[in-house]
């Protein structure tokens, strides 16, 4: 389970004012990003990241520090 960052913050920095986000599009976001950094590991031969992260927390991290945004289609 994830308590940093937490659902309401990534919510919240993953929308805006005027285009706020569902935890359903968090959720997809996320995965999406989950997804490519585990094909990228498994493509590199990596067997974990650094400081034993696991995908879905850096994952979050990437949303928080504003490297993942969402987008509509």
């Amino acid at each position: 389970m994830i308590n940093e960052p937490s659902v309401d913050a990534l919510v919240r920095k993953l929308g805006s004012e005027d285009m706020p986000v569902s935890r359903y599009e968090l959720c997809v976001v996320v995965s999406k990003r989950t997804r490519q950094i585990i094909e990228q590991m498994q493509s590199t031969g990596a067997s974990e990241l650094p400081g034993r992260q696991k995908e879905l927390v850096l994952a979050c991290n990437e949303v928080m520090s504003g490297k993942i945004y969402g987008s509509r289609d």
